[in-house]
């Protein structure tokens, strides 16, 4: 059955959540400097900007690379498991909000539109964030590690979030600050509201841009997607 949508056409919403919704990016370069360190290398900031938006095993494989290890199997989960340890002990506490992230996510609930949490971090780390971000902002959320390998910059993780919604992904509109989450949700069909934080993040055909969630609700959104 298809979710009910708003008069305007606006269908549901779907949020990015590190470096869009909080500033948990931060958080990640702390793991990751420390984990490349533990490595025996060191991670340039120019290589650390790439890895925005990555998923795990991808990281992995690039900070062994940057350690000059063999990058196998055995390797990139090891490295992995040992990023989501000293991340999960970073994410045990309150995390910053980005600029009218919580206005923006309050907004968009008490305009009744469905939202989906759309992330690349694992459903471990991300079940400790949604500790701060609220659980109540979301009907549905699509991690990282439950997508099949298909992370950000594919656009399964939307279409994920577009199926459990029951909604078409040309009638929603996806909040996004890195390359990768603005490829995924564009070529999945959404339109993009791109509010980049750390990276620059090239245009579109379906991206409008930001510097803020400030002033974002429903009205706002609708408005984008009628824009594209």
């Amino acid at each position: 059955m298809t979710a009910p949508s708003s008069p305007d056409g606006l269908a549901a919403v779907f949020w990015d959540m590190d470096g869009t919704l909080v500033d948990s990016e931060k958080l990640w370069d702390v793991a990751l400097y420390e984990c490349a360190e533990m490595l025996g290398g060191t991670l340039s900031e120019r290589t650390r900007l790439t890895l925005v938006g990555s998923n795990m095993d991808a990281t992995s494989a690039v900070l062994l690379e940057v350690a000059g290890r063999p990058v196998t199997a055995e390797a990139v989960a090891e490295t992995g498991e040992w990023i989501r340890r000293r991340t999960a002990r970073l994410f045990d506490g309150a995390l910053p909000w980005r600029p009218g992230a919580r206005e923006a996510l309050g907004a968009v609930r008490a305009a009744g539109l469905p939202s989906a949490l759309v992330t690349s971090t694992e459903r471990v780390l991300t079940e400790l964030a949604l500790n701060s971000i609220g659980r109540e902002f979301f009907d549905v959320t699509v991690c990282g590690d439950e997508v099949g390998g298909e992370n950000k910059p594919l656009p399964r993780p939307y279409l994920q979030a577009a199926e459990l919604l029951g909604v078409a992904p040309e009638r929603s509109v996806a909040v996004e600050d890195s390359p990768p989450g603005a490829e995924s949700a564009e070529r999945a069909g959404c339109a993009v509201l791109v509010v980049p934080n750390d990276v620059e993040v090239p245009g579109g055909p379906r991206r409008v841009f930001r510097t803020s969630l400030v002033g974002v609700d429903g009205p706002a959104l609708a408005a984008l997607l009628a824009q594209v």
